[in-house]
């Protein structure tokens, strides 16, 4: 179900650039961004499934290192997002270096180019769930010490040093949303992004549930259409804040999320694998937004079980799978 355009604000004719447009939140936020009027491109490789792009959206295809194709889709573009990453936080094998070249050295390129192109505005897709690291307190605020033990958090939190510094230096007006751990339509169960689309893939497939570790670290779900909702704020927010969190701000172990799915797919009772646990795996991570409801009018409006069932049905639908 779409976002309801009352919760969201109006672009009309605003021209956006989606840098990783062909990805979960790529596509997701495409299609919000064309219902509310935006004119928009969405740059990077192949999308995820072409079908589920809304038909307004301009596509160009390239990659991240194409520094021509990237200033060619800059050009003209008022708000850019920034999706892009050629890695995810649960990697098995951690290559800070090439984190560090593609994704970071990327970056600064690409900054060059929006400064150039006299790009608005840029808001970038942070990862709460992993610039944070290990925290004493929770939920965590935006305050909080910043203590990754990712490569992948590093990077986002480098780029949001450099955000700050180009904004600085050349008056780029920029947002980064600290996203908490998004779900739902659209996320792919083969590229390590999300345990609940992987759980959910493998009940409807009648296959036993992967969990890392004992399955009790707890995780903040958001629901992508919250995300998204986030996004199309972030593109008209004028306060002085320049990080904000984006989560549910409560949190479920992942025993639980397994449960929780269980029932949904009528699987309860099936045996679960429990794997070793992964170095970048914080314990908790539970994401305080009382700013970002207090700087804007958003909210996130899906609760947890209706936003997984919908979950369900969607990938049920699309693997032709009936869902009990």
């Amino acid at each position: 179900m779409p976002i309801a355009t009352v919760d969201v604000p109006r672009l009309d004719g605003t021209r956006c650039l989606i840098m990783g447009g062909g990805g979960f939140l790529g596509i997701n936020l495409a299609n919000a961004l064309a219902r509310q009027g935006a004119v928009v491109r969405a740059f990077g490789r192949a999308p995820a499934d072409r079908r589920a792009l809304d038909e307004r959206v301009h596509w160009s295809s390239g990659y991240f290192e194409d520094q021509a194709a990237i200033t060619e889709a800059a050009r003209g573009q008022e708000i850019v997002f920034h999706l892009l990453s050629s890695s995810v936080p649960g990697s098995p094998g951690q290559k800070p270096v090439s984190d560090l070249e593609t994704n970071v050295l990327g970056t600064l390129r690409f900054l060059d180019i929006c400064n150039d192109a006299a790009v608005r505005r840029v808001v970038f897709a942070s990862s709460g769930g992993t610039v944070y690291g290990p925290a004493d307190r929770h939920p965590i605020a935006e305050t909080a010490p910043t203590h990754p033990i990712s490569a992948y958090g590093v990077g986002k939190l480098a780029i949001e040093k450099y955000l700050a510094l180009y904004h600085h230096l050349y008056g780029l007006e920029y947002l980064a949303l600290r996203i908490a751990n998004a779900y739902g339509p659209l996320q792919s169960a083969l590229k390590r992004q999300g345990v609940v689309a992987a759980m959910l893939s493998h009940a409807l497939a009648g296959k036993p549930l992967e969990i890392w570790g004992t399955g009790e670290i707890v995780r903040d779900f958001i629901h992508i259409d919250d995300v998204v909702s986030a996004f199309l704020w972030a593109a008209t927010y004028d306060g002085p804040h320049r990080v904000m969190n984006v989560g549910s701000g409560a949190g479920l172990s992942i025993n639980q999320v397994a449960s929780d799915i269980e029932a949904i797919t009528g699987t309860a009772g099936r045996s679960r694998i429990y794997r070793a646990g992964r170095a970048a795996d914080v314990p908790v991570n539970i994401l305080e937004i009382s700013l970002i409801t207090r700087e804007t009018p958003w909210r996130p409006r899906r609760a947890w079980l209706d936003g997984l069932r919908s979950t369900a049905e969607w990938l049920a639908a699309k693997k032709h799978a009936p869902l009990m």
